[in-house]
């Protein structure tokens, strides 16, 4: 996969895993990043689906619709490449955080949603249930910030506060934060997460 690492201060500390919104490449959240946790280091990747030449994450089938079958191998493929990257570059699989915005959220969730220990924690901006009517694994260690738009025209707040209820019954700690506007990722929402993560952390 197309990627790109930064090495933070330390090599075994924290480590943010990038994941850029529909049409956005490995660039996108380095200034979210910087911003977040300066010191983490940085593992961003492009997705490997396109649509109508703009990188995403996973097929879908219509606006809010997704190919469950392509969101499922997608979701495997990219925890499968954490775990070589860690490899590659030496970082603590372990204390992996993904930051995703819309498509990148929606993976970051998948992950979640599929594989234990895949992820310490999650920034998620502007996220959906990724998938409904299966049993998701236990998240009692992990913590979730959700960053969500009270008029967001492709998310409805049910759809949002739906994903943090079964993150919630999963064991996961979440926090919701929601500003009024719609899909655009706004600097209150990083401000937060940023408050969120040190908060999380200590």
């Amino acid at each position: 996969m197309k990627h790109l690492f930064i090495q933070g201060k330390e090599k075994n500390g924290l480590t943010l895993l990038l994941l850029h919104g529909t049409g956005g490449t490995e660039q996108d959240l380095l200034p979210i990043a910087e911003m977040v946790a300066p010191e983490a280091n940085v593992l961003s990747v492009r997705g490997n689906v396109s649509e109508n030449g703009m990188p995403r994450f996973f097929r879908r089938l219509a606006e809010g619709v997704f190919d469950e079958e392509d969101l499922i191998f997608r979701t495997n493929e990219l925890n499968e490449f954490v775990n070589e990257q860690a490899n590659v570059y030496g970082f603590d699989r372990s204390n992996v955080i993904a930051i995703g915005y819309s498509n990148g959220a929606n993976i970051a969730a998948s992950m979640l949603f599929h594989h234990k220990d895949s992820l310490k924690g999650a920034i998620l901006y502007h996220a959906m249930v990724p998938r409904r009517g299966i049993s998701l694994p236990e998240l009692k260690d992990v913590s979730v910030f959700i960053g969500a738009g009270e008029q967001d025209p492709m998310i409805p707040a049910e759809q949002t506060k739906e994903l943090a209820e079964l993150l919630r019954q999963a064991g996961a700690n979440v926090e919701e934060f929601w500003q009024t506007g719609g899909h655009q990722l706004t600097r209150d929402e990083v401000v937060e997460s940023k408050k969120w993560l040190e908060t999380y952390l200590t």
